[in-house]
């Protein structure tokens, strides 16, 4: 069983959030990343966001990471496109919002598959597997030397959810975290991205995700429940009602039941980096 799951229009989806990020950005590992630091400045727990196609300077990613830090946590937003992510006016112009979509023509739909084609196509491959990865592993392995850091997780969305399960495959001690967290992930492959998973995993998946379906979602519960009992590997997967891709990080906040979905999944998130990043006490 190997089940390419791709990439489509609704990763071009969603809101933009009113607000403003509080954090300040500098130079790691080769890389402008956006820090945001709690109040005691400790970096004992350090969460790294592995971005969507939209990028580290999108605000909704910001405005979560400030959030996380409020919650104890440091957390970087590295530019792991090097400066090529895609313009973040392509979540109105190119994808509308749901309800908007399903009323659009075909004709309309068709021209907005074309285009969504024509953009996200190239970037995909200028941005593949070859070249990400290794700048992702770079960048792991530079938080990982900053003074005072003990664990560290990472935190994906979308393109950067899968990085975040790849992440948890680690073994070796430079590279290896210590919990991960995918929110909607694209472009994974079931079951080859999941039988590695060495390290504890939550997923937060909408169950209307054009990209993770019913079955798609079932294949991946299947694998996780098997390292549970086989490798005692901890994850747990969250599947959010009429929620669909992109919802955790691009949701509508003007819709009440969107707003949930969006502050119950950064509530998942920073209940199991504290459940996993947790420093042992002294004594």
């Amino acid at each position: 069983m190997s089940t390419g799951v791709g990439m489509s229009s609704c990763c071009l989806s969603g809101k933009v959030q009113d607000g403003k990020p509080t954090g300040n950005v500098r130079t790691i590992g080769g890389l402008e990343t956006y820090v945001a630091e709690p109040e005691s400045n400790s970096t004992a727990q350090s969460i790294i966001f592995l971005v969507d196609i939209f990028g580290w300077t999108f605000p909704n990613v910001r405005l979560l990471a400030d959030s996380y830090a409020k919650e104890g946590f440091t957390a970087y937003i590295p530019d792991v496109h090097n400066g090529d992510s895609l313009p973040i006016d392509f979540l109105q112009d190119v994808e509308p919002p749901l309800p908007e979509r399903e009323s659009l023509s075909l004709t309309a739909k068709a021209a907005s598959t074309a285009k969504v084609g024509a953009t996200l196509g190239p970037w995909l491959v200028k941005h593949r597997e070859a070249v990400s990865k290794p700048i992702i592993d770079g960048f792991i392995r530079e938080v990982k030397k900053i003074p005072g850091t003990d664990k560290v997780g990472t935190i994906g969305f979308c393109w950067g959810g899968r990085y975040s399960i790849l992440s948890a495959h680690s073994l070796d001690p430079s590279l290896a975290i210590d919990a991960a967290y995918a929110c909607h992930p694209s472009l994974v492959a079931i079951p080859a991205d999941f039988d590695p998973i060495s390290r504890p995993v939550s997923f937060a998946l909408g169950d209307k995700d054009s990209l993770l379906g019913e079955k798609e979602i079932g294949q991946i519960k299947d694998i996780m429940e098997k390292k549970k009992s086989e490798d005692g590997v901890q994850s747990e997967i969250v599947v959010y009602e009429d929620q669909v891709h992109g919802f955790a990080l691009r949701g509508d906040w003007s819709s009440e039941k969107d707003k949930k979905a969006m502050d119950d999944a950064q509530k998942q998130g920073i209940e199991w980096f504290k459940k996993h990043l947790a420093t042992p006490k002294a004594g």
